[in-house]
């Protein structure tokens, strides 16, 4: 994969990644911005930063105009908010470039913040919350987020509080947009089929009004811990939602491609250890997965799944079984083999279209400031051992690191406290 990264002279950094013959183009512009940027009484704000851009510019001043031009123009558009990312994104097809870079900069670089458009778009936002609250397999992540990280910024909702964004007014969207909105936080990636010798003066021109200034850092993740915890939400379901993590590492640790095979062999695909485990030999459960989610200053090793209310027990002893097999015992050649060529395989198969080649560099630029080919990546996979999972193993899956958070008819987690420990 052909990968070029240059910084402009106002400091903007502009990827492209050129897909020849490609009939698409993906404009995705992403900044560093997101929830661990916030305090307490701004949290949410990012989120609703991204809402906002929607709502109109000074070329658009209509919501309606945003939208209309990206459909007749055919596009894909969105945005998302992370901890510490906000991304704006349009894919067209490619003769449409120009107009999706133009809309996409726009939104960037020119939003109004309409005060009645903004008073509108909290109702909006509190439904997408309400939402969320009403989905146990989401609101488990919260309860887990909260367990682990606490009152800071990574253990606060990444969409915030109601009070809070019932709070926000224009004036505290432009001040925040001020801080971090700026041209030294701010990547501009390009994927797909487009016009490699323009291309750099095409989007120096988009964004020659974007700010200069200098960014606001965000405050570091405080990860202590001692013991094993558990924290419990009750709620009427017909499930118990189980999340069990463990305290990893950050996202440029070298023990990374360690942890993608270690996470994936436990739950990451339909031959898994867990899936074979609780759905095929137990029959306890419909979803079970493990994902790894490092970050720029901490990470964890999340399985989650849902189960029979009456097998709650049953399932946290079998996750935990699975878990301390691998500080045991050495992963066989054969089933290594088949998890690094599964990788190897999904990694490649994830980065047919231009958006997703957009995504796989913008995450990687935000959160490492490098971008790794995908064919080192797999090289590295590809050279894990059996004896560097195990050894993983023992360090991550101690019992001072773990944590479960519980979303069902459990009041507490007193019925849990005996079987937390590896």
């Amino acid at each position: 994969m052909n990968i070029n990264k240059t910084t402009l002279s106002n400091g903007l950094r502009l990827i492209t990644v050129p897909m020849a013959d490609n009939p698409a183009v993906t404009v995705l512009v992403m900044v560093e911005a997101g929830s661990k940027y916030e305090t307490k009484e701004t949290n949410g704000l990012s989120h609703f930063l991204e809402h906002m851009v929607f709502k109109g510019t000074t070329k658009r001043p209509k919501a309606v105009e945003i939208s209309r031009e990206l459909d007749s123009i055919g596009a894909h558009y969105n945005a998302f908010t992370g901890q510490e990312y906000t991304g704006y994104y349009a894919k067209v097809a490619t003769d449409r470039f120009g107009q999706a870079l133009d809309i996409v900069s726009d939104m960037f670089v020119n939003p109004l913040f309409n005060s009645v458009e903004a008073e509108k778009e909290k109702g909006v936002i509190i439904e997408e919350l309400r939402m969320y609250q009403d989905l146990p397999q989401h609101q488990v992540q919260d309860v887990l987020n909260e367990l682990l990280h606490g009152d800071q910024p990574a253990g606060w909702k990444i969409i915030g509080t109601e009070s809070n964004v019932r709070s926000f007014t224009s004036e505290k969207l432009l001040t925040y947009r001020s801080e971090h909105y700026v041209a030294s936080s701010t990547i501009v990636i390009v994927a797909g089929s487009f016009d490699e010798v323009s291309i750099k003066s095409q989007v120096e021109k988009a964004f020659s009004t974007i700010s200069t200034f200098a960014t606001k850092a965000k405050v570091a993740v405080n990860n202590s811990q001692s013991a094993p915890q558990c924290k419990t939400l009750f709620k009427e379901t017909d499930q118990t939602h189980i999340a069990l993590a463990v305290r990893t590492f950050p996202i440029l640790d070298p023990r990374a491609p360690v942890m993608s095979v270690l996470s994936t062999l436990l739950g990451g695909s339909m031959s898994s250890r867990l899936f074979a485990k609780m759905r095929e030999e137990l029959g306890i459960c419909y979803y079970i997965n493990a994902s790894h989610s490092p970050s720029t200053d901490h990470g964890e090793l999340t399985i989650s799944a849902g189960v029979d209310n009456s097998r709650a027990k049953e399932a946290v002893s079998g996750i935990i079984g699975e878990c301390s097999r691998l500080k045991n015992e050495l992963v066989s050649e054969a089933e290594l083999k088949k998890v690094k060529d599964y990788l190897s395989g999904t990694t490649l198969l994830g980065l047919e279209t231009s958006d997703a080649r957009a995504e796989f560099c913008g995450y990687q630029e935000i959160l490492k400031h490098i971008i790794q080919n995908p064919a080192d990546l797999i090289a590295k996979i590809q050279a894990v051992t059996a004896s560097q999972v195990k050894t993983l193993a023992q360090e991550i899956f101690v019992d001072s690191g773990l944590n479960m958070a519980v979303v069902g008819k459990y009041k507490d987690g007193e019925i849990f406290k005996n079987l937390l420990h590896f």
